[in-house]
């Protein structure tokens, strides 16, 4: 089978290269005989090179591995498409980043305003994108991580439809280390564990946890000990998360404690942005030279992550390794891969059609938009599961939070500014139609690709 990652020289792509090259699910898992690798840049695919031809001696037969900067060219035949474009790069980031903080509002790249700055950028060429799948490799099955990857992913649904699926590695994460304290195994012990996860992407709860037909989470939220090895519960409060009675994402602490993420972020020497801007150009730059460019790669990918969602811990405090480790959006992409190829089922969060070809998994909420929940995937597709009914905090911010994108995502296809300035006003971090048209004057001026979007004729 033939797998095409889409900013195939961006710094992660060498981990799905290694869980593909590895066969990471067992002997019997998909095969994938050729990976091809798309950017549109050759110096980013180069570096990517360096790692990857360095990291195939490791493998008895890995895949073969070509690299283009010809989207067309390289979807042909493809049986998976993953996806994980930066439309403008860590530039367009620290960009995104600045424009909210400088008028007092949340600067991150997925969440607030930036996150909305981000799509606008990013949904024209997703379009387009998922334009030319449909095209060149209408069978195949495109697996989105590019952010903001729910509404993204509900933009390419127009011309893909069920076949687009978005991924992120912080819900399954989450469950992976409630299993754990509960001394259970998410991966060994799976017909045994059951879970209720409902959300948009980066807003979502673990609502419960059932081992061998026990909701077992009752019992985590309880105890202190079992919360203190639970990094989301750490990240908002374990005070917090015992008085709603679930396990957020960790992505809500930017909701709920937005005041202390801002004076962090602006109190530290530089912005995520910014971080990943430098290191990324340290690594592109030392990748090559070093005699081991794969050595130089995994000493960068851990430093990253060590420094994940930084502002949300107290300055002296270091990430714990159990942490660093838990994440893998790889994994997750390889286990889709391999139920969809396969037969195999597997059950896994994923972003998906709220309704439409199954029944609405949030009957409050319209058939198209995006929500992230529970699904079982076999070789006939994916397959939502029910969720219990949602309270009205979970509800209206997803709605309100859905609102805001939506608009955004109607301005991104039309160049409609009146529906971006709903778009950021409407925001639940934002609020503010005076702020709204602040935000997207800023970002029209700071991006070129929204100066273009925004005279086009309508």
């Amino acid at each position: 089978m033939k797998l095409v990652i889409l900013g195939g020289g961006g710094f992660r792509v060498p981990l799905v290269y290694d869980a593909v090259a590895s066969s990471a699910l067992g002997p019997d898992s998909v095969t994938i005989d050729e990976i091809v690798l798309h950017d549109s840049s050759h110096d980013r695919l180069d570096a990517i090179r360096r790692v990857i031809d360095k990291h195939s001696a490791d493998f008895d037969d890995p895949p073969r591995v070509g690299y283009t900067t010809d989207l067309r060219e390289a979807l042909v035949d493809a049986d998976f498409v993953f996806s994980a474009i930066r439309v403008g790069g860590t530039e367009g980031r620290i960009k995104d980043e600045r424009v909210a903080l400088d008028l007092g509002l949340l600067g991150q790249e997925t969440i607030g305003p930036g996150g909305l700055s981000y799509a606008l950028r990013t949904i024209p060429v997703m379009r387009e994108v998922a334009r030319t799948i449909a095209e060149v490799a209408p069978n195949a099955w495109t697996i989105n991580f590019t952010n903001p990857a729910g509404i993204v992913t509900q933009a390419m649904r127009e011309f893909l439809g069920d076949r687009v699926v978005g991924i992120c590695d912080t819900p399954i994460g989450l469950v992976r280390r409630v299993s754990r304290v509960l001394g259970a195994s998410l991966e060994d012990d799976q017909d045994r564990i059951a879970y209720d996860y409902i959300g948009l992407n980066h807003l979502g709860w673990l609502r419960s946890v059932t081992i061998d037909g026990v909701d077992r989470l009752p019992e985590v939220i309880e105890s202190d000990e079992l919360l203190d090895q639970i990094e989301e519960a750490r990240v908002v409060g374990k005070d917090f998360v015992r008085a709603i009675g679930s396990l957020p994402n960790e992505y809500l602490y930017y909701y709920w404690k937005t005041e202390e993420a801002v004076h962090n972020i602006v109190a530290a020497d530089e912005t995520r942005g910014q971080y990943l801007a430098r290191q990324q150009a340290d690594f592109y730059k030392r990748v090559e030279a070093a005699d081991s460019p794969l050595d130089a790669w995994k000493d960068a990918l851990h430093e990253r992550e060590s420094t994940y969602m930084a502002e949300s811990r107290d300055a002296d405090e270091e990430r714990r390794e159990e942490d660093v480790a838990g994440g893998g959006y790889q994994e997750v992409a390889l286990r889709l891969m391999n139920a969809l190829a396969t037969g195999r089922p597997e059950r896994m969060i994923l972003d998906v059609g709220n309704g439409g070809s199954h029944p609405r998994v949030v009957p409050e909420l319209p058939d198209e938009v995006v929500v992230e929940v529970g699904c079982v995937v076999d070789a006939d597709g994916v397959h939502p599961q029910p969720v219990a009914p949602l309270g009205l905090s979970e509800l209206g911010i997803m709605a309100r939070l859905r609102a805001s994108e939506q608009a955004i995502a109607e301005a991104a296809a039309t160049g409609d500014t009146e529906r971006a300035w709903v778009g950021f006003s409407l925001h639940p971090l934002v609020n503010s139609p005076r702020l709204g048209r602040q935000l997207l004057d800023g970002y029209i001026a700071a991006h070129p690709q929204l100066q273009e979007l925004f005279a086009q004729p309508r």
